[in-house]
């Protein structure tokens, strides 16, 4: 790493940093909707399906706004964009309807599809190809930290403790079953208050700093098209952009429905379940951090591969044995994911050059998979009470596209003149 890029891959790191709290909010707020407005795991699981979609449907336009533009003014109206979102908790709160919730994380998420789109090629950018991947996972790691911070601490701020329903609520509850919906909801709006404050800090900071212009870099002195949709003729891009959609699949399963799995099914209180989530959490930093030392050792596609074998046995562990022997599995899947998404994400934007953004908007759009599987494994897991953990079939399936990217599909053939 080049002394000259420090400061900028620091600032761009803090962008790992604040997505992270915003996705991995995601799986405290399902649990949390699933009381306010009186949801099963089913229909809470839409919560990530509006959060995820706008990750379908803008990573192209964005690709073409900062093709046009720039990558640091596409990351301050990201930033921007997501604090909106924070901020509108606050009328959400009056309105207490789970549409307006879906409508706020869509445009929180819209925001942090700008940061990501913008942030993965920067970081590849800066530096040499060689330790690409390293660079990204580094980046990452503070995505790590980010869903550390959010799974260990804020969800205690918004999880409280107490699980009633309108049926066994104690009648002396003071206020009744309003004034409990009340506490529920008012619960949810610190942490994004929080959240929407240090977006705006960051959204001042990078208008004032200058970052290296790496449009430049990527160009070679062509004008290339806004949006090359021949480039997913490429075919480890192809293949990234496959193993991209079943791994963020997989992953935002098991994420978004562990606090679930903690209280419904392995039977523990709210406190405890948050403090299992952040060390599920931690799991996943600590994993990153190793990862990215060992990338010096080993080849990113071998350690792609053998992870994902491992996370492969681990989720027939969960089917095996469910409990708290699952939950205890559920945290080695989390180490062992931890490298996936950057290590797929580098290898994938391998050799792609003036295409570089395309290619990162294909791949951000491979996050549509968060919005379909999660329901999916919801869908199984609350039809089938008394044999609820046959869902983690799904993303065990899922990770065998993780790793035949990591055994072939990362192989780049020669561009056809």
């Amino acid at each position: 790493m080049k002394n000259k890029y420090f400061i900028p891959l620091l600032l761009i790191f803090s962008l790992f940093f604040m997505w992270a709290i915003s996705s991995n909010l995601l799986p405290t707020m399902i649990r949390q909707l699933m009381k306010t407005c009186e949801l099963n795991a089913f229909e809470a699981s839409f919560t990530e399906a509006a959060y995820w979609l706008a990750y379908f449907l803008f990573p192209i336009p964005i690709a073409m706004f900062m093709k046009r533009f720039s990558y640091k003014f596409g990351i301050i109206v990201g930033l921007i964009l997501a604090a909106i979102g924070g901020l509108l908790f606050f009328p959400a709160a009056e309105i207490k309807e789970y549409w307006a919730y879906l409508v706020i994380f869509f445009i929180m998420a819209t925001g942090m599809c700008f940061l990501e789109t913008a942030a993965n090629p920067y970081v590849t950018a800066l530096g040499t190809h060689d330790t690409a991947s390293r660079r990204l996972n580094l980046a990452q790691s503070f995505n790590g930290l980010g869903a550390f911070i959010s799974a260990m601490f804020l969800s205690k701020l918004i999880l409280t403790g107490q699980n009633y329903t309108r049926e066994t609520l104690p009648a002396d509850f003071p206020g009744g079953w309003e004034e409990f919906i009340q506490m529920e909801t008012d619960s949810m709006k610190m942490p994004y208050l929080i959240l929407a404050v240090l977006l705006i800090i960051l959204a001042v900071v990078f208008a004032l700093y200058k970052l290296p212009d790496i449009d430049k870099e990527e160009s070679h002195g062509e004008k290339g098209k806004l949006i090359n949709f021949s480039v997913l003729k490429r075919k480890h891009l192809r293949w990234g952009v496959i193993a991209q959609f079943f791994y963020n699949g997989g992953q935002t399963a098991i994420n978004s429905l562990f606090l679930v799995y903690c209280c419904m099914y392995a039977g523990l209180p709210e406190d405890e379940a948050t403090t299992f989530f952040g060390l599920y959490m931690l799991a996943f930093l600590a994993g990153r951090w190793i990862g990215t030392m060992l990338m010096a050792k080993f080849r990113p596609q071998d350690m792609l591969l053998t992870y994902a074998i491992v996370n492969i046995i681990l989720c027939g562990v969960i089917i095996m044995f469910g409990g708290m022997t699952g939950l205890y599995a559920m945290i080695a899947v989390s180490f062992f994911m931890s490298i996936m998404y950057p290590t797929q994400f580098s290898l994938a934007l391998r050799d792609l050059g003036e295409d570089t953004k395309s290619g990162s908007a294909f791949l951000v759009m491979a996050i549509i998979g968060n919005a379909c599987i999660p329901q999916f494994t919801a869908f199984v897991m609350n039809h089938n009470a008394d044999f609820y953990q046959m869902a983690y079939i799904i993303p065990l399936i899922c990770f065998f596209f993780t790793a035949y990217y990591g055994w072939r599909g990362y192989k780049i053939e020669k561009k056809q003149h």
